[in-house]
């Protein structure tokens, strides 16, 4: 029964002129612990280099961090590429610090939403979350 078990590939990074690595690794560690296959495509990533990984991997996932606080114009219009590349129904994920200044998370959340991302994630969230979300999103019944 364990053989028949898809591994699901998530395509991870961090976006824009974003350096902070050592977030990235923490989850690329988390997701790939978890059973993931992990392709990271690191700090300082475009939007073309999310979705040309994806394409290349045929990824269930994008998975973008972003600690600077631009997430939220470095990631505007990512949907919009993932349904020009015909991968348009990938889930896709964001988390970090997204935006500039303290603001209110449901307003975030909901500007991120907007934009065409499954779910969102303030800082300092536990990569479980995010795991029990993917397999949650991804329909598969997880271990009490």
């Amino acid at each position: 029964m364990e053989a028949a078990k898809k591994q699901f590939t998530l395509v991870l990074g961090v976006i824009g002129a974003d350096v902070h690595a050592v977030g990235n690794r923490i989850l690329e560690y988390a997701f790939t612990e978890a059973g993931f296959k992990v392709v990271n495509i690191g700090v300082m990533a475009s939007q073309e280099e999310f979705i040309n990984a994806a394409v290349e991997t045929n990824a269930d996932a994008i998975l973008v961090s972003s600690l600077y606080g631009h997430g939220e114009i470095d990631c505007r219009g990512l949907r919009e590429k993932a349904i020009e590349a015909g991968i348009g129904n990938i889930k896709m994920y964001v988390g970090g610090n997204l935006v500039v200044g303290k603001q209110d998370w449901a307003e975030v959340e909901k500007k991120f939403l907007a934009m065409g991302f499954d779910r969102a994630y303030p800082p300092g969230t536990m990569p479980q979350q995010a795991i029990d979300d993917l397999l949650k999103d991804f329909g598969v019944a997880q271990q009490p």
